[in-house]
């Protein structure tokens, strides 16, 4: 009996919570800038938002100076990144706590992610770098999710920007990611690793019983000796779409996302925009998994040993 009246109780609170939200999200729509238009009328101060005037290019907080609100979100997040690491590896104990059991945790969870993809050695090359741009780019993206971040202003620009949403970061970071994995590739192979994009060895073999007379053996190997050359430079092709391809995924997708974050602010400043924020928190997540994840792909590819 006791059972069925807690269930009860948790039920009725469940439908008071639901219906209070969703009298609160028609009250801030209506009440809000965008209701205020389809009703007529003056919008309620609390529930008043500015219209959304999201800046492609980032905007320099300084006049005069050239320094970006998204730089100073990166510095933030790699100042803030430093402090947690170095709090919590200062003073190691064997049983951890606090700081260090959270430095911890991300350590062992990602090594093993590493590792299982790429062995217990090469986990040792692509660490440092694969978990610093995971960190990096989750740190930027929730770091703007901060509640005000984004509403102060100084010369008529946020200060702090989400610097995922300014090009050149997503792009710096593609370009830390190629020349990473090329880097690899040349340590785990030697000049070997130079035949995956020039790969002219069978055509010249193919050319040269050609020459000397070997006309059925050259001119069987002709067309596979021009098949791995032109495979050679798809794959140069690909190594340099890859730059592309990381920079505008995570430009795009998190320019996109704050965007319809403050179109959801707009039309209904309460309630609503708070799982636009929720979503944009595991958005984050997501995409800086991507990241690290591909650049952890492509990594283990270029030092595969060759079949």
């Amino acid at each position: 009996m006791a059972k069925k009246a807690g269930c009860g109780l948790s039920l009725n609170l469940l439908v008071i919570i639901i219906l209070a939200g969703l009298a609160l999200v028609v009250i801030s729509f209506v009440g809000g800038t965008v209701g205020a238009m389809i009703f007529g009328g003056e919008p309620m101060s609390i529930f008043a938002v500015h219209a959304p005037a999201p800046e492609l290019p980032a905007e320099h907080p300084f006049a005069g100076i050239p320094i970006t609100n998204t730089m100073i979100t990166a510095w933030v997040s790699i100042l803030a990144l430093t402090g947690l690491f170095f709090a919590g590896t200062r003073k190691m104990k064997v049983v951890p706590g606090g700081l260090q059991s959270v430095v911890e945790f991300i350590f062992e969870v990602a090594s093993n992610f590493i590792e299982d993809a790429a062995g217990k050695e090469k986990a040792r090359w692509f660490f440092p770098v694969v978990v610093t741009i995971f960190l990096f780019v989750v740190t930027n993206a929730w770091f703007s999710l901060v509640p005000g971040m984004e509403s102060i202003h100084l010369d008529g620009a946020p200060l702090f920007r989400n610097a995922n949403t300014d090009i050149n970061v997503p792009l710096a970071l593609a370009l830390v990611s190629f020349i990473a994995v090329e880097y690899w590739g040349f340590k785990a192979k030697g000049g070997a690793y130079i035949k995956t994009f020039l790969n002219f060895g069978a055509l010249g073999n193919a050319l040269v019983k050609l020459f000397t007379g070997k006309i059925k053996a050259g001119l069987s190997g002709l067309f596979s000796g021009f098949v791995a050359a032109f495979v050679g430079i798809l794959e140069i092709l690909s190594h340099l779409i890859r730059i592309l391809s990381f920079t505008f995924r995570l430009f795009g997708n998190m320019t996109a996302g704050a965007i319809l974050t403050m179109i959801m602010i707009f039309i209904v400043p309460w309630v609503i925009p708070s799982i636009f924020y929720g979503l944009e928190a595991f958005f984050g997540f997501v995409q800086a998994m991507i990241f690290g994840g591909l650049t952890l792909g492509f990594a283990c590819a270029a030092v595969m040993p060759e079949e």
